[in-house]
């Protein structure tokens, strides 16, 4: 198999991405594209997680292991977007939508064999909300008013205001609920009460995940043993699918090579999934000249958003003009606000008194659509008078050094979060942008009880996202799944980033 993979890579720059492809098809043996007789799994995912708790970090590669595996949440998200009951059995709500009640399930345990009741409820949230927290949506629970435990399957949440997506909020990773005593160690022994335990960690390849018998349901589990690999070079995520190393791989960068896939039914499945995910040029509002709306409104002028979409994913994504995408309820098409307009980018950097050539920075993370969109990108910036110098960064390097600390000018990345225009709300977020006007329009938008109304607002608060150019809106991305046919269960749309391997089993 290494041999595969390295004659693959040697292939790859000769012949190109296509003619490989067809080749290994050819060669390899179609026992690889078999189930494998043991119960065990191999998916594969683009970047390795920093830790493994969802609730203390940003990344959205955590979630993509743990979310549903080893934490749970109160409620759960479906592949179709749609809340169901999770370690909450039911729930009511008061009439004027701020008081949630949650009965919930009795008789489960954490891994460690402490009990989950209401009281880890409160804690997990509690602690999300704390001045400590570092967990990414700490401003939904920050609007938590209290959480109340009138018994041990009892759990009453108090909203500060009206949260018309609270239940899909809770069922997300950032959502899941910890014991108390082992939380401060999640991130590398984590501890909760999903199907799957940690079983080990092999830092810069892999993590495997092995079923818990002692899981409520634990029957209703087929894979006994699930490893995550992680393969972030192109050439190689298709290397490892064609020589039968990898059995699924969710967001694969296959486009390129995606006909030999759908050409070969009897081995492969290839699933195309909708997102809500928002692919951007983030902008750090706080630096200058940044912080001229013109300039900002100059860099997306100057980029050509279809070939930006052709380069970093080959040719899968949706043009958008604001933090909102299609197919998102609400959304409004803002694209002609920032067209393509070289000249008139030009002309707006000089009426901002902006000499050429201004040079900024553009640091990419390892992602594949980051690094090929960011050629482009600096490619269009220098036809206005703009030199983003590129700067490659590793993953942590970029959590720690732009999401965190906000060294940077411009970066590009997805954001994945269905609702996440609060994002624009926080105080301190990575990009910078403090607007009065925008806060006051998102405290509507949270307290208005009639949807048309609730509607209406979320698309002022596009216009106004689009009015300032806070960052350029490139393109909702279209997620590529490919794994071998035998594979049951994949997402064939993906609401939020996650790989429920409860769902999934062999043929």
């Amino acid at each position: 198999m290494k041999k595969t993979r390295r004659q693959a890579l040697l292939l790859w720059s000769a012949m190109g991405a296509a003619s490989v492809a067809s080749a290994l098809l050819a060669a390899a043996p179609a026992a690889q594209a078999q189930a494998r007789k043991d119960g065990s799994l191999v998916l594969a995912m683009t970047l390795e997680p920093p830790g493994l708790d969802p609730t203390a970090g940003a990344a959205s590669a955590i979630a993509e292991i743990v979310h549903y595996n080893i934490f749970e949440t109160l409620t759960k998200i479906g592949a179709d977007g749609k809340v169901s009951p999770l370690l909450a059995e039911s729930w009511e709500v008061s009439p004027d939508l701020k008081t949630w009640t949650f009965k919930l399930r009795r008789g489960v345990k954490f891994q460690n064999g402490e009990p989950f009741d209401a009281a880890a409820v409160k804690f997990s949230f509690e602690r999300a909300a704390s001045d400590k927290s570092s967990n990414k949506d700490k401003r939904l629970f920050a609007s938590m008013a209290f959480v109340g435990t009138p018994d041990p399957h009892t759990v009453v949440i108090g909203l500060k205001t009206i949260e018309p997506d609270f239940l899909f909020l809770i069922g997300q990773a950032t959502a899941a609920i910890v014991e108390p005593r082992s939380a401060e160690k999640n991130a590398t022994q984590p501890v909760g009460t999903g199907p799957y335990k940690l079983d080990a960690w092999a830092k810069g390849a892999s993590v495997t995940l092995g079923k818990w018998e002692g899981y409520r349901a634990a029957g209703a589990v087929k894979l006994k043993r699930v490893t995550f690999r992680f393969i972030g070079d192109p050439a190689a995520q298709v290397a490892a699918l064609l020589s039968g190393d990898v059995d699924a791989f969710p967001r694969v960068a296959a486009a390129r090579s995606l006909a030999q896939f759908q050409q070969s039914p009897k081995r492969f499945q290839v699933i195309q999934a909708g997102s809500r995910a928002k692919t951007i040029v983030a902008i750090n509002n706080r630096k200058k000249p940044l912080d001229d709306v013109r300039v900002r409104r100059a860099i997306a002028l100057a980029i050509d958003r279809k070939a930006v979409i052709e380069a970093a994913a080959d040719g899968f994504g949706v043009p958008i003009g604001s933090h909102y995408v299609p197919g998102a309820p609400g959304y409004v098409d803002l694209t002609a606000a920032s067209p393509f307009d070289p000249a008139k980018a030009r002309a707006l950097l000089k009426e901002a008194g902006v000499s050429a050539p201004l040079e900024l920075s553009l640091k990419l993370p390892p992602t594949p659509y980051a690094r090929q969109g960011g050629e482009v990108v600096a490619a269009q910036l220098a036809k206005v008078g703009i030199t983003a110098k590129i700067e490659n960064v590793e993953w942590a390097q970029w959590l720690s050094g732009v999401y965190t600390n906000r060294n940077y000018d411009l970066s590009i990345i997805s954001h994945v979060e269905p609702f996440d225009l609060a994002n624009y709300a926080k105080p301190g977020y990575y990009w910078g942008y403090e607007s009065a006007e925008f806060n006051q329009l998102f405290d509507r938008i949270n307290n208005s009880p009639r949807e048309p109304e609730r509607l209406k607002l979320l698309g002022d608060a596009q216009r106004l996202l689009a009015r300032d150019a806070v960052n350029t809106w490139l393109y909702q991305p279209v997620w590529i799944t490919v794994a071998k046919r035998q594979v049951k269960g994949l997402w064939t749309s993906m609401p939020i980033f996650v790989n429920d391997l409860s769902t999934l089993s062999w043929e």
